[in-house]
């Protein structure tokens, strides 16, 4: 798999990695089935899609990216989506993760 493969994957665990997020919140503690039952099917797949970044691309800068990518797109899903508007300090922190995810991808190679 070549590199741009990898990061397409990266994309599509963010993706999977939002979608468990946001139906962990509708399913209101596992207690409605069907948010409940799409939670665990995309947080298996999220597991899967970034097993197979990791064939390429380090462990710590694959979970690094993943983690800091699904922090700021689940915020913009909270915003749009449950009208969650982070507050100065929250914004401030967010920025500096996308800098710290940034700065892994672009600075971090070895």
């Amino acid at each position: 798999m070549s590199l741009a493969t990898s990061y397409l994957f990266l994309g599509v665990a963010v993706f999977l990695g939002v979608t468990s997020n946001s139906f962990a919140k509708s399913a209101e503690g596992f207690t409605l089935l069907f948010p409940s039952i799409i939670t665990a099917i995309t947080i298996v797949l999220c597991m899967y899609a970034l097993s197979l970044v990791m064939k390429n691309i380090p462990m710590g800068i694959t979970y690094a990216s993943f983690a800091g990518l699904t922090i700021i797109a689940t915020v913009i899903v909270g915003v749009i989506k449950y009208n969650q508007v982070p507050n100065l300090y929250s914004i401030i922190g967010l920025i500096l993760i996308v800098i710290g995810v940034l700065m892994v991808n672009l600075l971090g190679k070895q």
